[in-house]
């Protein structure tokens, strides 16, 4: 057995670096694409701005709709024919969709190019799956925290070289996501492995369990992960401050233009990358899973009050490593979820996770929005104009009453129990992996 163990780890390593290069260009392609589709839209209405506001709004909700349904119907796909194929169909559909966005000439054209978009991007519950079959359990916490690497890349870098080629034609944004996506396919279809064996798969396809609502009734079995998805769920709520307030909010709050925006999105990004790339493993190492997702929720809210709370700009940039440790906790849930499934609930555990999160976004593209309407409305410039990171503070502190819970009966730190090579890393049920800690590493 231990002859394994060396063959696999590199093959382990290259399926890593595949999923992380696939998630990388997922973020790029949709982050190339955010400063120009307004723009778009609002050419397709004359330069209507207000109606295109109002599109852009949907555009941003059906997007999110598409993932609610979505991300189930895949994970439960992967679950039963593996995760290459779903993965490999989803690059292929994603990097289609947006050549045609990049040809279609009307605007209900591109809003149905939008809806396809949201469906094929939700290879990201198979994604999970993959990194859960290929990952030992004591190393998935750093393994998801490697692959939020690229989200924390991809929102930097792709906005930037997206403004820039949209200046030179608003449809380049576009066919650099076709180059990019298509490339992907190839490279996977021709190197990326199975990593669910087929003795590990589900039997047949259930369409009752491939849905939002049948992927619960899968959870209903696993109380303890019902509560942790729960977190996830608050989580995704809170990050959606971000994208849907924070450059109304800085050009209120600090009278910022795109400049100064785009240098603290940078700044946040490369603190992220740091946090989950190089950060997470020694903070697990030290804490286990359970207390780096206690630990991760604290700092996000604190790290959400100081936001509030600082007068000015500069005062936001030094308070923001403080926040950026909140990444320690979306890898630490991810784990722990992971340890209590199936290897052939995987894929629906994950589908459930970022179909439930999408619901979330969407709740909260509505209510920060509509916190800051407030907030501008009154013309509140004192530290009560951080409402919106008030109400995420709430939300991450009501996660961590969740996560407490949800986690009260488990061991700080899971222990592995099967040597580390692919076929053998993920154990047939949750007990397998859910062993008491040692004496010496136990809760106190």
């Amino acid at each position: 057995m231990e002859t394994g163990v060396p063959s696999a780890s590199p093959a382990r390593r290259a399926a890593l670096i595949f999923i992380f290069v696939t998630l990388l260009i997922d973020i790029l392609s949709f982050g190339l694409i955010i400063p120009v589709l307004p723009h778009l839209i609002e050419n397709f209405l004359g330069g209507d701005i207000s109606s295109a506001a109002r599109w852009y709004g949907a555009f941003q909700i059906v997007f999110m709709a598409m993932q609610f349904v979505f991300t189930p119907v895949q994970g439960a796909l992967s679950d039963r024919f593996g995760r290459r194929p779903v993965i490999l169909i989803s690059n292929l559909g994603l990097g289609l969709d947006f050549m045609m966005m990049a040809l279609v000439g009307t605007l209900p054209l591109l809003f149905i190019g939008r809806v396809i978009s949201g469906i094929t991007a939700a290879s990201f519950s198979a994604s999970n799956a993959y990194i859960a079959d290929v990952t030992p359990p004591e190393k998935r916490a750093q393994a998801f925290g490697f692959v939020g690497i690229a989200f924390g890349l991809g929102f930097v870098i792709a906005p930037a070289i997206g403004g820039v080629l949209g200046e030179m034609h608003p449809r380049l944004p576009f066919w650099l996501a076709v180059v990019l996506c298509l490339t992907n396919f190839c490279y996977g279809f021709f190197v990326l492995p199975e990593s669910l064996t087929p003795d590990r798969r589900t039997s047949h396809f259930d369409w009752s369990h491939a849905n939002p609502f049948g992927t619960l009734k899968l959870l209903a079995r696993y109380p303890q992960v019902l509560g942790l998805v729960g977190v996830a769920a608050l989580i995704a709520f809170a990050h959606m401050v971000y994208p849907s307030t924070f450059v109304l909010y800085a050009d209120y709050r600090y009278g910022w233009g795109p400049r100064m925006v785009g240098i603290t999105l940078a700044i946040v990004g490369v603190l992220s990358a740091i946090v989950q790339g190089g950060l997470i493993k020694p903070i697990v190492g030290k804490l286990g899973e359970r207390r780096a997702l206690m630990f991760g929720l604290v700092c996000g809210v604190i790290g959400f009050v100081l936001y509030g709370l600082v007068p000015t700009g500069y005062w936001l940039w030094a308070v923001l490593p403080v926040g950026a440790l909140w990444g320690t906790a979306q890898p630490a849930t991810q784990a722990l979820m992971t340890h209590m499934v199936a290897p052939s609930e995987q894929g629906r555990l994950q589908g459930a996770v970022t179909s439930v999160s999408s619901l979330s976004g969407i709740v909260g593209a509505i209510a920060f929005p509509a916190t800051l309407a407030f907030v501008t409305a009154s013309h509140e410039h004192t530290w009560l104009a951080g409402a919106t990171f008030y109400l995420a503070a709430a939300i991450l502190a009501v996660a961590l009453i969740f996560a407490l819970r949800a986690t009260r009966h488990l061991p700080d730190r899971i222990v592995a129990t099967a040597p580390s090579v692919v076929a053998e890393a993920v154990p047939e049920t949750a007990s397998d992996v859910l062993m008491p800690a040692p004496e010496n590493e136990s809760r106190p």
